[in-house]
């Protein structure tokens, strides 16, 4: 069982969600992102903003290495990742940043921007608590395919709980900054339905996201909906665009179809 420490987040899903062998690990990530760079629009710009799924791999990694290809020119030019996610084990008011210096995973450790968090931490809706952080893995399965496309980064991880859509909007707001800070929503879609169900009420919240209309995301729809809906409030402000690069089911990757969870990866430019 993994424990947050004063300094390190150790990796909490490795060799469940993702393979914890490096060389493994590297040769799946980047088989993914080959796969999804070869359906990449030519011209696709280089994205503010996505949001991606946070299953395990076989189930949800083709679908998120379709929004981190299109980062692949930003190598070196990105240096921070806003990256946020919702609770599954840890019930809590607000948004949780973790006391740990660094975070991680297989591929080595990604240092965490303490002085972004320091001035989010002025902000009632945001406090330090390790515990929502330390089993949590809708953050932390997309840590190994930022590393591999991006190199060295800056993360600040947030966990999201009990808070509103407009709570997320002002932490997200407070980080914009310009192009070398990336945001990363992490949300799964649907949950459980038959696929045909699934696809639909997929299809639904898609058109919601590319329409950003935070008010048509409902709790059935997206386990993230609150980050995601919070990025659809920042992303109004600033006149982004949100773009569906893919959407499909477990049922589609590595699942049966009697029950499905669903997956999209978007880019907000």
């Amino acid at each position: 069982m993994a424990h947050v420490t004063s300094e390190t987040r150790p990796p909490a899903v490795a060799g469940l969600f993702y393979p914890a062998d490096p060389g493994e690990l590297r040769a799946m990530v980047e088989a993914y992102l080959a796969e999804a760079a070869a359906r990449l629009p030519e011209g696709t710009p280089v994205p503010k903003a996505v949001i991606a799924p946070h299953a395990g791999y076989i189930y949800s990694g083709p679908v998120a290495a379709t929004a981190y290809a299109a980062l692949a020119p930003a190598r070196g030019r990105i240096r921070r990742v806003v990256l946020l996610g919702p609770s599954h084990r840890v019930p809590f008011r607000g948004i949780a940043a973790p006391g740990a210096a660094w975070f991680e995973t297989p591929f080595g450790r990604v240092p965490v921007d303490r002085e972004a968090i320091a001035e989010i931490l002025e902000l009632p809706q945001v406090q330090v608590l390790d515990a929502a952080h330390a089993q949590e893995h809708s953050l932390e399965v997309h840590l190994p395919f930022l590393q591999a496309v991006l190199g060295d980064f800056a993360l600040v991880p947030l966990v999201v709980g009990d808070a509103t859509p407009q709570e997320v909007a002002e932490v997200i707001e407070r980080l914009w900054d310009g192009p070398e800070t990336l945001i990363v929503v992490s949300s799964d879609l649907s949950h459980y339905l038959d696929y045909d169900t699934a696809r639909r009420i997929d299809a639904v919240t898609a058109r919601a996201i590319e329409n950003l209309q935070p008010e048509a995301i409902g709790y059935e729809q997206a386990c993230g909906r609150i980050p995601v809906n919070g990025l659809l409030w920042a992303a109004r402000r600033h006149g982004l665009h949100a773009h569906t690069m893919d959407l499909r089911n477990s049922g589609d990757t590595a699942g049966p179809r009697d029950q499905v969870v669903g997956y999209g990866a978007w880019l907000f430019h």
